[in-house]
């Protein structure tokens, strides 16, 4: 039996040159699945993704997913893209090990935490509002971090730093003062020893009600448990802020925030995977 993709309308166009198609997953022409590909609006047309990829229930186990996975590699290599994405529950256990056959590597993951009580931080620990006058010393230290993560996706160099500037403009319009925004510094026994970044009103997942975009300690300060503080400080504002879900994403890389935030009882809900294409 052989296994192709048929398209089930024509490719879409969209703002920034962004592709997309659908197509069914067909066995000697039979329908048993879909498939939809496009390229990412956020960091350009040479990042595509696997939007989604599902397979009949009845036809899984036979193969079926990961020929669709590598025709899909294929459509994509001539649409110009450099590499693939996509995005995976945890709970997709099967559809994880597929890409982990094929190749792709994780490159973050989301994890949640359900908030219930509120909690105190550690004596001599203590947190106040970030003020207009810091806040340009602070975008700025986040920068470059920014910047690396743009390039690492395929943003060409002369356009990373327009899009950086551009990022913190949508979700800090205000600086400091942004609606929704918590901007907080540490203060450990008189000494400034790290910042938090959590939005209680504009998460990106549906299924969080608060998100931590950063946490950062003070270099000379790292090792003495402020990063923990930091995180019990985000669900503190969280659920003072009504919040009862608290999310945020973590590198594949930073294997000691990884288990920082499984001590804290966050768990993963969906990994971001990619492969290159070239």
């Amino acid at each position: 039996m052989t296994t192709t993709l048929r398209p089930t309308g024509p490719e879409q166009r969209g703002a920034g040159g962004v592709r997309s198609r659908s197509y069914d997953i067909c066995v000697n022409s039979r329908p048993v699945g879909l498939l939809r590909l496009a390229t990412d609006a956020r960091y350009g047309p040479a990042a595509g993704r696997v939007e989604q990829l599902v397979v009949d229930e009845r036809e899984r186990r036979r193969g079926r997913g990961a020929v669709a996975a590598l025709a899909a590699e294929e459509v994509l290599r001539e649409w110009g893209c450099a590499r693939v994405e996509a995005g995976i529950p945890a709970t997709a256990a099967a559809a994880l090990r597929l890409a982990d056959g094929l190749g792709y590597r994780e490159r973050s993951r989301n994890m949640l935490k359900e908030l219930e009580e509120e909690p105190r931080l550690p004596s001599g620990s203590s947190a106040r509002p970030m003020t207009d006058a810091e806040f340009p010393a602070w975008r700025e230290r986040g920068r470059p971090q920014l910047l690396r993560t743009l390039l690492d996706r395929g943003v060409p160099a002369e356009g990373a730093e327009r899009k950086a500037d551009e990022d913190f403009r949508t979700l800090l319009p205000a600086g400091a003062a942004t609606s929704g925004a918590v901007l907080r510094v540490l203060v450990h026994e008189d000494s400034e020893v790290g910042t938090l970044w959590v939005d209680v009103a504009n998460s990106p997942r549906t299924d969080a009600d608060s998100w931590v975009f950063d946490v950062e300690v003070a270099e000379e300060r790292r090792g003495h448990g402020h990063g923990r503080t930091l995180m019990l400080l985000a669900e503190r504002e969280s659920l003072a802020a009504g919040a009862r879900v608290l999310g945020l994403k973590v590198y594949a890389g930073n294997a000691p925030a990884q288990r920082l935030y499984a001590s804290l009882g966050y768990r993963s809900v969906e990994h971001h995977l990619w492969k290159p294409l070239v």
